[in-house]
């Protein structure tokens, strides 16, 4: 009897590992590491991705679980460890008023200790350590306990919500599995700190998150200081401030605007040797691309009413990945920055937003 009561004990503290493993390898495994393994034709993996919707009566059912194990090793396996240390006791001529306290004592201890370690302590961490691996394996006999145990299951779970609910604090059936930007900030800064990321990655990613907080004004180039050609630029004259500059796309000013340009970068930034009014509109731009294949006689005709191209047209607080994303939709490298007002302040080029993410981008049509 004894021999069976030890045999059933190891049994309860395997069935309390599965439980706890199951319960923390439902909280700690990820949807978008199983949906791979579901696409590769897992079929436990299929079975259990859909269970991550629904964690508050599954883990209800792991607590269970834990519970009628812990319950019912403590009454079968104390006693049978008692009576074996009461026997050794008993031979080695403790007095016989304290065998029973000392074996119950140390009885305690030993199930106890091997509860914690087996059945606690070491499914925690292998579930911890591969959560994905374990899941597949815990998941399905978990859900079939769950179904099992339904009845209470659904008791436990609706009187624990509503407990949740009189603390003010909604009950959820699934882990959130995004990551807010502060979040993800600290998540690239210990990366980078661990070794796992390079510098130039941990600049890239950084920046890439820094995008939402900087919006259109902090990039653009005031008018001001902006390369523009006239509405009546020739192609002739296109070329000289091409070969002068560098650059190759010129926002074009409305016929009644000012005539009066400096250079910058790309219909962007750089050093002005001039300055324009500020009551400068702006009609769209021209490239450099565009005085190619024009016959010689043509050379002196403007380009501007045939071949304008649109400017995206942005608020100045509109966000830098909004920029990006809505210049990339219109299939325009320049966009036209605007006041509340709507009148136009500044100019903006793609190849600016795209170096707030990657750094210094050589362009082969630039010189300095």
């Amino acid at each position: 009897m004894t021999l069976l009561a030890m045999l059933a004990g190891l049994a309860l503290i395997a069935g309390n590992a599965f439980f706890v493993g199951a319960e923390f390898a439902f909280v700690s495994a990820r949807r978008d590491r199983l949906e791979p393994m579901v696409e590769a034709g897992d079929k436990r993996a299929r079975s259990v991705i859909g269970a991550l919707e629904h964690l508050s009566p599954l883990l209800a059912a792991t607590q269970l679980g834990i519970t009628l194990c812990s319950l019912a090793l403590g009454a079968v396996a104390e006693p049978a460890v008692a009576r074996l240390l009461t026997d050794l006791l008993h031979a080695l001529a403790v007095p016989a008023a304290a065998q029973h306290a000392i074996a119950f004592a140390v009885a305690l201890t030993i199930v106890s200790a091997l509860h914690m370690v087996l059945g606690e302590i070491v499914p925690k961490n292998l579930s911890i350590a591969g959560p994905e691996r374990a899941l597949v394996w815990l998941g399905p006999p978990l859900i079939a306990f769950a179904r099992a145990t339904s009845p209470f299951v659904l008791l436990l779970n609706t009187f624990a919500n509503r407990v949740l609910r009189l603390l003010r604090v909604e009950p959820r059936d699934e882990l959130a599995s995004a990551y807010t930007p502060q979040e993800l900030a600290a998540i690239i800064a210990e990366s980078k700190q661990e070794g796992l990321l390079e510098q130039a990655e941990h600049e890239r990613l950084t920046s890439a998150l820094e995008l939402s907080d900087r919006d259109a004004g902090a990039v653009m180039i005031p008018l001001s200081q902006a390369v523009t050609i006239a509405w009546t630029t020739t192609a002739r004259e296109l070329e000289d401030v091409v070969a002068r500059t560098g650059y190759s796309r010129f926002p074009v000013r409305v016929p009644d605007a000012a005539t009066t340009s400096a250079p910058g970068r790309d219909a962007g930034s750089g050093s002005g040797r001039g300055a324009i009014g500020d009551d400068i509109e702006i009609a769209g731009f021209l490239h450099a691309k565009d005085v190619l294949g024009i016959p010689p006689g043509d050379l002196d005709t403007p380009l501007a009413p045939t071949r304008l191209h649109e400017m995206v047209e942005l608020a100045t607080d509109t966000p830098l990945d909004q920029v990006l994303r809505r210049m990339q939709r219109a299939g325009s490298h320049l966009g036209r920055v605007v006041d509340a007002a709507g009148t136009t302040v500044g100019v903006i080029a793609m190849e600016d937003v795209v170096e707030q993410f990657v750094g210094e981008v050589t362009d082969a049509s630039h010189h300095d």
